[in-house]
């Protein structure tokens, strides 16, 4: 290219400016000293910053001014700045070198054209990031400079480092690199991470997913600069972290899946024609074909000036990231927070260096802004799904639905198609359906859902579970085949989608399906009524909830109080511990939702899976045998104290409120803890309020009967119990499933500890997985087990079922069941209830 851009003086080497702010002055006084420049223009460059991300990535920026304030350049110039040190340009961005851009029209798209090139060739970047020679940068920006070499040795490590095995059952997918990236993120060192000879920048998402790693891969995590040691600290944290929640997931799908496989699923008299896919959500559907033609017309390619374009795509990704969230916001408040984060996950994607760096690549070409996006979309979506792996397919799905929503805010003319028009009682048929377009659709009007692409864990599946309707996934390209106005039959649970089924065929069907809906609508009807047995013996039957605008949700379906209040939310997922003005706040709010119902808190259960970074917990090699639950609040008063001194200061306001702490393993943790209240109740003068105890490990169980004398209730966490009972870690890739709560020496530990409770005339509630499974629910009872605390959307099938039983028969069952040899044998008992 020219030299007439770049010139000596417009070079500063060996900088080190103070923030962004002063970088660009800096920048902007170099151009206004050469004459390129109003000083004014310095103001313009600023305000660019506020309304966008200049960052271009691997640790270039290129700052430029706002379109309206050209007049403000005399002539074209480029400052270029470098920062050895680097400089924090945004959360998680690392600026070394900046170009400041000053362009009256167009003469600058070929250095952009060469920096886009230069970000691919991480070794020249390096050099120039150190370089004493004004010249090497000319030169590297100069036509003639040679293309980017290709690494001839493998892919290294970065100076800190420390290695770790995907043990996530269904590999590294969306949810949980949303979370690497975040972490990541909140610090200034470079991070990658390593599988073989692939590296990834980890705070890229794109990056990371392709990647395509699975359970089993090992990978090295490596970084480097002032926090890379804080950094590893924390990415090790949220990885372990979340490991216990995938693996529990996948373990407890797969017991479910068990389970319904277990139960007589409806099966055609006849013989219909039948398309076969994958089961995504259980249930059958009657209806007529629709089938869904959802292509983009053609993406044309109209360039723009450079800064215009620039522009135009800026805006786009603000308004879509503004929609995501509306999104998020009301997709949380009709299906969840967890069906919420699947937008969030989304968003995230906007904000990819591969994404928008091959956009501006694009551009700085010579494209269109529409299809230099679509472009990059897709190239990095076609990367994602030819990795061979299911779930990184889906994210690619992802990424081309969030993609659309960006062209439609670039060009309304490329808006997608909508799923307003739909005729009645449909069953909808589609290549593949978005996130957004499964969330969103009408289910007055659409009673089931099959796709020819996609796969049971895809985030469109996920919806489709959470809206009850119907659906199949991976039915092949035969699907779209189907005419439309086809009569059929969807089910969901076998994956299955029948065609012009006979009227013998539809009457089963719509047998079965009364059934169904009548048994769901008697139990949604009761489940206000309490849970007692037909002989009289009456059990509680409470809520998992969190947060205090979880409980209106939970009282709705029929729960009588907050069995568990998990604490740990309060601390996860932030920079600092909430003080104890934040935490009295929380607390009342759940005492003032729940109206003079009773609440059970637990006190901060950190350690074992639930790691917080900012606490700088030790490594341990084993953390579920280790520093965790109450053992770490012996040790770490700065969190119990102000915990205690906010439940206290709730409790003076009358309303019942119970204190649980976790993880007790003998007499003198209860003594100490016991103390502490008491010194704080005395004190604040609270009232005296219940203390109870988490029965998670064996050795509580098997010392209830002397613990008794001491506390006022146990909850029994059966998560926990059975992994300590069975030596499972519940993290183990595959033995996890094998972890089943039903198991007969955890449902002995049960009977224990209910025994030795009695003795001193305390209740015995569970809190944990199989208190919401209706059969466990009813073997529970059947031990004695007082209360029951479970997930909201659990409590109306449960008081049904302990409803429609015979304490008697329960206790007798459960008898049974504790002479079983095996967790298969005592689930088999299930055929014995009425």
């Amino acid at each position: 290219m020219s030299h007439d851009l770049i010139h000596p003086e417009l070079i500063c080497l060996a900088t080190a400016p103070a923030n962004k702010e002063d970088a660009i002055r800096q920048a902007g006084q170099l151009l206004a000293r050469a004459g390129c420049i109003d000083a004014a223009y310095i103001d313009s460059l600023l305000a660019r910053e506020a309304v966008a991300n200049t960052f271009l990535g691997h640790g270039v920026s290129i700052p430029h001014g706002m379109v309206e304030d050209r007049h403000l350049i005399k002539r074209t110039g480029i400052a270029i700045l470098q920062i050895p040190q680097g400089l924090e340009w945004n959360p998680g961005q690392v600026t070394h070198l900046l170009f400041a851009i000053a362009a009256q029209s167009d003469e600058h798209i070929q250095l952009l054209r060469r920096l886009t090139r230069l970000l691919q060739d991480e070794t020249r970047l390096q050099q120039l990031f150190a370089t004493s020679d004004p010249q090497e940068l000319i030169a590297a920006l100069s036509d003639s400079a040679a293309a980017p070499a290709q690494p001839a040795t493998a892919a290294g490590d970065l100076a800190e480092q420390f290695e770790w095995v995907v043990d996530y059952p269904n590999g590294l997918h969306a949810r949980p690199a949303t979370a690497w990236v975040e972490t990541a993120r909140q610090f200034a060192a470079q991070v990658q991470v390593r599988h073989g000879h692939h590296v990834a920048d980890a705070k890229n998402m794109i990056s990371l997913l392709q990647l395509g790693l699975q359970r089993g891969d090992r990978l090295v995590v490596s970084a480097e600069g002032n926090d890379a040691t804080a950094l590893l600290q924390a990415m090790q944290g949220v990885m372990s972290r979340l490991t216990a929640q995938e693996q529990t997931d996948a373990a407890l799908a797969a017991q479910k899946a068990q389970a319904q496989r277990s139960e007589n699923n409806w099966q055609p008299p006849g013989h219909p024609l039948e398309v076969a896919g994958i089961s995504a959500s259980p249930g059958l559907a009657i209806g007529r074909v629709h089938v869904l033609t959802h292509g983009l017309p053609a993406i044309p390619d109209h360039p723009l000036a450079l800064a215009e374009a620039g522009d135009k795509l800026h805006v786009a990704l603000a308004e879509t990231r503004a929609e995501l969230a509306k999104l998020a916001e009301d997709t949380a408040q009709r299906l969840g927070n967890a069906e919420a984060a699947i937008f969030k996950a989304q968003a995230e994607l906007l904000s990819d260096t591969d994404l928008i760096t091959l956009s501006c690549q694009l551009m700085v070409e010579g494209h269109g802004v529409a299809w230099s996006w679509h472009q990059a979309v897709e190239r990095l979506a076609d990367r994602l799904a030819a990795l061979g792996n299911q779930l990184l397919a889906a994210r690619a799905a992802d990424l081309r639905d969030v993609g659309r929503r960006v062209l439609g805010k670039i060009d309304p003319s490329l808006q997608a198609t909508t799923l307003s028009e739909l005729p009645d009682n449909c069953i909808l048929l589609a290549s593949d359906l978005s996130p957004s377009d499964t969330a969103g659709l009408d289910t007055d009007k659409v009673v089931g859902l099959a796709t020819a692409q996609g796969g049971p864990t895809s985030h469109t599946a996920i919806l489709a579970r959470t809206l009850g309707l119907p659906a199949l996934v991976a039915g092949g390209p035969g699907l779209l085949g189907v005419a439309n106005g086809t009569p059929a039959i969807l089910d969901g649970q076998s994956g299955r989608l029948y065609l012009s089924p006979s009227e013998l065929d539809l009457k089963s069907a719509r047998e079965w399906m009364a059934q169904q809906n009548e048994r769901k609508a008697r139990e949604e009807e009761q489940r206000s009524l309490p849970a007692e047995t037909r002989d009289g013996h009456r059990v509680e039957v409470a809520a998992n909830v969190n947060r205090p605008d979880q409980v209106a949700a939970a009282i709705a379906s029929g729960a009588e109080g907050v069995g568990l209040m998990r604490t740990e939310f309060l601390f996860l997922e932030r920079d600092n511990s909430p003080d104890e003005a934040e935490q009295l706040a929380t607390y009342q709010g759940m005492l003032q939702a729940l109206e003079g119902r009773p609440l059970i808190v637990r006190t901060l259960d950190i350690g074992g899976d639930k790691q917080v970074p900012y606490l700088n917990l030790p490594h341990e090699e084993n953390p579920f045998l280790g520093m965790r639950g109450a053992r770490l609040l012996l040790r770490r008063r700065d969190l119990l104290e102000p915990q205690l001194r906010a439940l206290y200061r709730a409790a003076r306001g009358g309303q019942p409120l119970s204190i649980m702490f976790p993880m007790i393993t003998s007499l003198k943790e209860i003594t100490r803890l016991k103390g502490l209240c008491e010194g704080i109740r005395r004190e604040l003068e609270a009232p005296v309020v219940p203390i109870g105890i988490m029965v998670e490990v064996p050795a509580a169980a098997t010392l209830a009967d002397k613990l008794a004398e001491h506390v006022d209730f146990f909850s029994i966490g059966t998560n926990d119990l059975t992994q300590y009972a069975l030596a499972i870690d519940r993290q183990h890739p595959e033995l996890a499933a094998e972890a089943d709560s039903l198991h007969p020496a955890v449902l002995r530990l049960i009977h224990q500890t209910v025994q030795g409770a009695a003795l001193h005339g305390r209740w015995v509630g569970v809190c944990g997985g199989i208190a919401g499974d209706p059969f466990g629910a009813a073997l529970l009872t059947g031990l004695g087990v007082n209360e029951l605390s479970m997930s909201p959307r659990d409590v109306a099938s449960v008081k049904a079922r302990l409803r429609h039983s015979d304490f008697a028969k329960l206790a007798e069952l459960a008898q049974q069941a504790l002479d079983c040899d095996s967790a298969e044998e005592v689930r088999a008992l299930q055929s014995l209830l009425s």
